[in-house]
């Protein structure tokens, strides 16, 4: 069977390690899942989602020139683009809400600076006595 990127494919993990997992796909060819593509949470040890001879599926996400196979588990899941789409509209819309933050602040500052002027009577102002 031809692996090429994209595809999505059952394989056997046959290997743990701190920054990954290897897992062997059909034909008896062996990839590497990333820690940073086991699970959409933050993963700090591989074992506490993967077991060796585990049957996961897998997604191609790239092959090197020496043919070094990367995986994606987290890819593979059919749910993973609208969650990756829903993702970058939320960054749009932080950014929409960082502007209006910063404008609202500004306004507030300018307020703040007039009303403490008025309280102490402005420049110029000879009530020492």
């Amino acid at each position: 069977m031809a692996i090429a990127v994209g595809s999505i494919l059952e394989g056997k993990v046959t290997g743990i390690t701190k920054f990954g997992a290897f897992v062997e796909l059909p034909g008896g060819v062996t990839g590497l899942v990333h820690i940073s593509e086991v699970a959409d949470a933050y993963v700090k040890d591989v074992k506490d989602y993967l077991k060796e001879q585990e049957q996961v599926q897998v997604k191609v996400i790239n092959i090197d020139d020496k043919g070094k196979i990367g995986l994606s588990i987290k890819q593979a899941r059919p749910d993973y683009e609208a969650r990756s789409q829903r993702r970058s509209r939320s960054l749009e819309s932080f950014e929409d809400k960082l502007s209006k933050f910063l404008k609202d602040s500004d306004e507030k500052l300018s307020d703040l600076r007039r009303h403490t002027d008025s309280k102490r009577g402005g420049r110029g102002s000879s009530s020492r006595y």
